[in-house]
């Protein structure tokens, strides 16, 4: 059931009478966020803000009754007579261990996202907290430190680990720590040349995995999307796939260059047998045969390189985009600071090359 619009309507009336208290919804439930003394057994000396679990549903006798004891925590919190004992369970501190904290974080927000989030996002960085020890912001620090700056994976941890630690009532800045990564950071100049892709593509011993690296190249693909194609069009003679499964909805893609279907055995090659289930472990087969082949660029290369092609080739970024199933936006910001003049020179020299291009008039 959809309460947004009365989670505001109360949240605003909380706000105008200066309550102080702020609704929310976490899954099926409903939590009250404000300013509140320590918890007991807390380390911290100072208020700071937390929630309280009301055990109250999302739905709307719920909001009404949560606005009813904000408005109470609300006037207690102005008469300083506010007491945690009303609030926990028997025996709770703020000193539970990180594998009871863990728990009641997948309770509330696992059913909010889809499995793979779920699994990609929290669970494998979970994973790697010590489940015995006391959830403390040295302990979360510790866990992110371990990971090497500047990379998607550091950026993932302190995102995971910062909504864990909010939900925990634990003030955790993470913002100096997530580094720099971005797809932006990638730079073209250490991108494989097209030369140095149609060589490496013969240089692969399997004929089957010479067949996923045809698929990537050619189309640009998500390491995982190999596995999840429509190729009956390359059958027919055509130069374009559909892709089945992706992060992302179906969509077309066509071949850059046309002449690598032919040449890599396109339109009847044969994928590795074996199922590997989700998207990342298909994903990781991908990247461990990269490194088992000793190719000196990643899967994703081959990707970046097909978009920097289309912009050679002068393809608008709106078909790019659809093409590669992310949206103009992201297209841009990943491969608009790639352009460069020899990139533009490409592009040039294909549109004047057309014989329907437009002509100057003549005088």
């Amino acid at each position: 059931m959809d309460i947004t619009g009365k989670l505001a309507q109360a949240n605003g009336r909380l706000k105008a009478h200066r309550v102080g208290v702020r609704i929310e919804q976490m899954g099926e439930k409903l939590y009250l966020q404000a300013t509140l003394p320590p918890k007991p057994g807390s380390s911290k000396p100072q208020p700071h803000q937390q929630r309280i679990a009301l055990g109250i549903g999302a739905h709307p006798r719920g909001v009404q009754m949560a606005e009813q004891e904000a408005r109470k925590i609300g006037a207690l919190k102005d008469c300083g007579e506010f007491d945690w004992s009303q609030y926990l369970k028997t025996g709770e501190t703020s000193s539970d261990l990180t594998g009871d904290w863990l728990a009641k974080f997948e309770a509330e927000v696992k059913p909010t996202v889809n499995a793979t989030t779920w699994r990609t996002e929290y669970k494998q960085v979970f994973s790697r907290l010590p489940q015995e020890q006391l959830l403390t912001r040295e302990l979360l620090l510790e866990a992110i430190a371990k990971v090497p700056n500047n990379t998607r994976n550091r950026k993932r941890y302190c995102t995971s680990l910062s909504r864990l630690a909010e939900f925990a009532g634990i003030e955790l800045n993470v913002k100096p720590l997530k580094g720099n990564y971005s797809y932006t950071e990638v730079d073209p100049r250490t991108l494989p040349t097209d030369q140095q892709v149609a060589e490496w593509f013969h240089r692969i011993p399997n004929s089957r995995w010479q067949y996923v690296y045809g698929l990537l190249a050619t189309f640009g693909l998500r390491n995982h999307e190999a596995f999840f194609l429509d190729v009956e069009p390359l059958k027919q003679g055509k130069y374009w796939i559909e892709v089945q499964s992706s992060k992302s909805c179906k969509h077309l893609v066509w071949a850059f260059y046309p002449e690598w279907v032919e040449l890599f055995g396109l339109r009847d090659g044969q994928l590795p047998p074996g199922e590997s289930g989700s998207h990342e472990a298909y994903g990781h087969r991908v990247t461990t045969q990269f490194s088992r082949y000793e190719v000196p660029f990643s899967p994703y290369d081959l990707r970046h390189r097909w978009a920097v092609r289309t912009l050679e080739f002068g393809l608008p970024d709106s078909h790019a985009a659809k093409q590669m199933g992310h949206s103009v936006t992201v297209h841009e910001r990943i491969y608009h600071h790639w352009i460069t003049a020899e990139t533009h020179q490409r592009a040039f020299d294909v549109l004047m090359l057309r014989g329907d291009r437009p002509r100057p008039p003549e005088v």
